[in-house]
């Protein structure tokens, strides 16, 4: 078997450190001893964009926010099912993990980072929640490793009800918050009732019909009349 080789390294702001791991064509982005992301897993990263899509198809030019690059499963399957008058803003926090992306995960990341409807933004996606006012139809979190976190104590903020409510208000009138998670979340699921949230609960696999069980959080909000522009 083909071992695993160290590729680079990346410090997360406030402290513990990302490991791009390559074995063949296969990456792993690893925190400590556990594996955030890989490259043949992608089946729940997807879902979370499609399963917000469904909910957009009467948007004919819908505005986007995706937190967190990731190995761009989700922004990929963003695009494919988008048109042309779409706009995703991705907000990635670790300048490394866009470099990664183009360049020695450029194959696996294909022409999505220079697709004219994107737009590749190193920051803190809390921060551009909080600054926003009914401005996506969609704001898709796929954060360290849901509510639940393990990189970054800061991003249990996005998930408080102070959180939540700050991606309400950056939501438009029937917009839709999606959140991925590795588990499931009781607690969670209520707090989002309790923002204003109608919710749907959706369990995907990581890979297919196989692989660990994951979930994603459909959040509506409450539908009204849309702000002009």
């Amino acid at each position: 078997m083909i071992p695993w080789s160290l590729i680079d390294t990346a410090q997360i702001p406030g402290g513990g450190a990302l490991r791009l791991m390559r074995r063949g064509a296969e990456f792993s982005i690893m925190l400590g001893d556990n594996e955030l992301m890989n490259s043949r897993l992608s089946g729940s990263e997807q879902a979370l964009a499609t399963l917000s899509c469904e909910r957009l198809h009467d948007c004919a030019a819908p505005r986007i926010l995706i937190g967190g690059l990731g190995m761009g499963f989700t922004l990929r399957a963003m695009l494919a099912t988008l048109g042309a008058s779409a706009r995703v803003d991705v907000a990635e926090l670790v300048p490394a993990v866009v470099a990664w992306a183009r360049g020695p995960m450029a194959e696996l990341h294909g022409a999505s980072l220079t697709d004219p409807r994107v737009s590749i933004q190193e920051a803190d996606v809390g921060q551009l929640i909080r600054r926003t006012r009914a401005g996506y139809d969609a704001i898709l979190l796929d954060v360290d490793n849901g509510p639940d976190g393990l990189t970054r104590e800061e991003n249990d903020g996005l998930y408080t009800m102070a959180g939540l409510t700050a991606a309400r208000d950056a939501l438009l009138p029937g917009g839709v918050l999606a959140v991925w998670s590795c588990a499931p979340d009781r607690t969670f699921t209520q707090r989002l009732h309790r923002a204003g949230f109608g919710v749907d609960e959706v369990k995907v696999r990581a890979n297919g019909k196989k692989g660990a069980r994951h979930i994603v959080w459909i959040a509506t909000r409450d539908r009204g009349k849309r702000p002009p522009g």
